[in-house]
């Protein structure tokens, strides 16, 4: 609560001081709102990615195992084949013959399966690769940009925090020169509007916040500043530009 009556010229200014003070520190909130959301899409994106190239990682890895796995059962195969083979020299009837060459026969469709397997592989492989590629090629971009963003909120956040403190101490220094009631109407108007303007003078005959127009006895009497005035469209306390030009 103000400590002496002020007069309505005084509450004016005192009003519009702390308009100032507040207004600052908006302008700081807003530098300061809009790094750290970007920072937070950043590093949600990132993580997207990073899982992305994860699973990725974690397909090529299964990939390969399945190729090895089937590069094996081919050298096996072949192994078998030989052996096969040689054991034909030595049989001693039709019967073993054919069984022997039974055996050849599927282990040659076991090396076809394999290497159509393998081609399958091969093909899922490069598709795989192509975008690991990519998607790692936008991490490091992406990354980057986050540390940009995050070294220049650093440098806001030291650069504005000692002012914002001296701002936010000036501001509730300012708010006890002025009568509740003044106040009370100043905090729901700043919370109305989204840049925070309760108290605005009145620009090329209309109001500062929402640019409507003031008819010309109202101006007058906003300029003889004998009684608080309010837009009629928005709200916002109207002042004249030069009000903090006289000493209180």
């Amino acid at each position: 609560m103000a400590t002496k009556e002020l007069s309505v010229e005084d509450k004016q200014k005192e009003l519009y001081r702390l308009q100032l003070i507040d207004s600052e520190l908006d302008d700081i909130k807003i530098l300061k709102g809009e790094l750290p959301i970007e920072v937070s899409d950043l590093e949600d994106e990132l993580a997207g990615l990073q899982t992305r190239i994860d699973k990725l990682t974690e397909g090529l890895d299964k990939l390969n195992t399945e190729a090895a796995n089937h590069n094996t059962n081919i050298q096996e195969s072949n192994i078998l084949i030989d052996r096969y083979t040689k054991q034909l020299d030595d049989v001693k009837n039709n019967r073993e013959y054919d069984a022997l060459s039974k055996e050849i026969e599927l282990q040659k469709l076991e090396i076809q399966l394999s290497e159509k397997k393998i081609g399958g592989i091969e093909k899922d492989r490069e598709a795989k690769s192509e975008i690991l590629t990519t998607a790692t090629a936008r991490f490091a971009e992406k990354k980057e940009a986050l540390d940009k963003k995050k070294e220049e909120l650093e440098k806001i956040i030291v650069k504005t925090e000692k002012e914002e403190e001296k701002l936010k101490k000036k501001s509730e220094k300012q708010r006890k020169l002025i009568e509740d009631r003044l106040l009370s109407a100043y905090d729901r108007i700043r919370e109305s509007y989204r840049n925070g303007l309760a108290v605005v003078h009145v620009e090329r005959d209309a109001c500062g916040g929402c640019f409507s127009k003031i008819p010309p006895q109202i101006q007058i009497e906003i300029g003889l500043r004998k009684k608080v005035i309010a837009c009629e469209h928005c709200g916002r306390v109207l002042v004249d530009e030069n009000i903090l030009e006289s000493n209180v």
